[in-house]
């Protein structure tokens, strides 16, 4: 399974991608929009976890261009803040399958992956 995390704080996506790598997954691990889109644009993935809100550019415009390359793939965003917290993402973004808080342990975001990326 082919996973690409988006992940403003560097810490907490290597936290992710470590778990995700023992659980056999190919991670790829990104901080902003722009290595992002050139990891979309090089590559297909099959979950994009996306910092909802990110220092640097837009998790809705990676999640939109994933959408249009392809559109199979799942996107989980996390997020540390109560915006969204209406479900409203889901109106957004048609590739949405879960909004879950920044702290969730990554055993826990690692088994969404797990069920979402099957889907893919």
């Amino acid at each position: 399974m082919k996973v690409l995390i988006v992940e403003s704080s560097p810490d907490l996506g290597r936290l992710w991608e470590n778990h995700m790598r023992r659980q056999g997954m190919e991670v790829c691990l990104s901080t902003d929009q722009a290595s992002a889109v050139k990891a979309l644009n090089t590559r297909s993935f099959d979950v994009l976890i996306l910092d909802l809100v990110l220092e640097n550019g837009s998790a809705l415009a990676v999640a939109d261009l994933a959408s249009y390359r392809y559109p199979d793939a799942q996107v989980i965003f996390v997020t540390n803040t109560s915006f969204f917290s209406d479900g409203s993402i889901f109106e957004l973004c048609a590739n949405a399958r879960a909004l879950l808080q920044s702290d969730t342990p990554p055993e826990d975001l690692t088994a969404m992956v797990e069920h979402y990326g099957r889907r893919a």
